[in-house]
């Protein structure tokens, strides 16, 4: 599968990493209803009308991994409103020489979902920017309502 991927390297150790990922209010979005950090645990995401998932937390590694499944998903720009759901979203990390490498994969975000270009641009602005600054800086760029992206500033018009 051509699933969404991306990655990034922070002068962090793995384990200040795995907290940061798991801090999902911190770089995602404020958004957040439920745990994000233990195994089992549901959260709820939404972004205005436009965007709304649950999401399970199916594995967590200390310093080494985290995977969400996807249970429920809602679009309201695409003509199937569900393309996320039943899909994964791992995070892995690992340590090379003295840097964390974090490998984000959106596993079954594919090209052929209507929601690509969209959602490959989010997972991009939140990955590459808002969750490599909370591991760095402790602190990240969350959305608090607004859109952040320029596509979700389009679709929430």
């Amino acid at each position: 599968m051509n699933s969404f991927t991306t990655s990034f390297t922070v002068d962090q150790t793995p384990e200040i990493t795995f907290s940061a990922i798991n801090n999902v209010r911190g770089w995602w979005s404020q958004a957040i209803n439920g745990p994000t950090d233990k195994v089992g645990g549901e959260f709820d995401y939404h972004f205005q009308d436009v965007h709304r998932c649950k999401i399970r937390v199916t594995e967590l590694i200390p310093g080494k991994k985290v995977v969400w499944l996807v249970l429920d998903n809602y679009f309201s720009f695409t003509e199937d409103e569900t393309e996320w759901k039943n899909t994964e979203i791992v995070f892995d990390i690992s340590r090379t020489s003295d840097k964390t490498e974090v490998r984000f994969t959106h596993q079954g975000l594919v090209p052929e979902y209507e929601c690509y270009d969209a959602c490959s641009q989010g997972w991009g602005t939140y990955i590459n920017s808002s969750l490599r600054d909370l591991i760095e800086t402790g602190k990240g760029d969350p959305n608090i309502g607004d859109p952040m992206t320029e596509t979700e500033r389009a679709l929430a018009v």
